[in-house]
């Protein structure tokens, strides 16, 4: 896998600081009423207007700015006509490239008052996305995520898809490694973090079972059960001090 250091990895905090802005200005813009197509027309001004474009739509051709996804879609949700209601979760992944690199980070977010259980599993993905975060130390295994990741979704009663996982990124959109979500016995796993990867880790829980289902679009995977689905997504440089949020959305 690919090193990042110098000039790269300033090409790589421009467009990891733009996608946290972005979050922002998307959240400020959830309310019942809205819908996933007005939302990706506000992302692909934002972007447009700073020079950057769809990660999704430059390397997969996706058939929309960014991926929004509601209640039991988990991911890869098409921007379009659904409205937002009351109660919804809606998760905005947003990839995007700037001047050759890629930066890719997702949050759930509620649509106005949601149930105790929308806010149990929106809580519990953050949790299992910082217990991730704190995992990513230099000399750490990488399968080291994926096991701390899984004991919170664990702890909490939450199921983790394993099919979905986080995955290397910088001057494309997916590089190496493959980063678990669960404790893995792929050989992937025992490579040790050294300072330069680049990387996302991006927990994705459900509220049943760890099933997923293949929407008519192709695109946009579901839960099976039809149950709640949060994803919560952060690009991360590994540091000697420990990860570098290279998304954080601004103090």
């Amino acid at each position: 896998m690919t090193i990042y250091g110098g000039d790269e990895l300033e090409g790589l905090r421009r467009i990891g600081r733009l996608i946290g802005e972005s979050f922002d200005v998307l959240s400020a813009e959830v309310r019942p009423g809205i819908s996933t197509g007005e939302l990706d027309r506000v992302a692909a001004e934002f972007f447009t207007s700073r020079g950057a474009q769809s990660g999704p739509i430059l390397t997969y051709d996706y058939p929309g700015f960014i991926c929004i996804s509601v209640g039991d879609q988990v991911v890869h949700g098409i921007p379009g006509s659904r409205v937002l209601a009351e109660g919804d979760l809606v998760t905005l992944d947003v990839a995007a490239e700037l001047d050759g690199f890629h930066a890719d980070a997702a949050t759930t977010v509620p649509v106005g008052s949601v149930s105790p259980q929308a806010s149990r599993i929106q809580a519990g993905t953050r949790a299992a996305l910082g217990a991730g975060l704190r995992a990513a130390q230099p000399g750490a295994r990488l399968g080291d995520i994926g096991i701390a990741v899984e004991r919170v979704a664990n702890t909490r009663g939450f199921s983790v898809f394993k099919e979905l996982v986080g995955h290397g990124i910088g001057r494309s959109m997916h590089e190496e490694p493959t980063v678990f979500n669960f404790d893995s016995e792929d050989p992937q796993a025992d490579q040790r973090l050294e300072p330069g990867m680049v990387f996302t880790i991006e927990p994705m829980l459900g509220a049943g079972s760890d099933q997923l289902r293949m929407g008519a679009d192709g695109w946009t995977l579901s839960t099976a059960d039809g149950k709640l689905s949060a994803h919560e997504e952060h690009t991360i440089v590994v540091c000697e001090g420990g990860p570098e949020i290279l998304t954080a959305r601004p103090s």
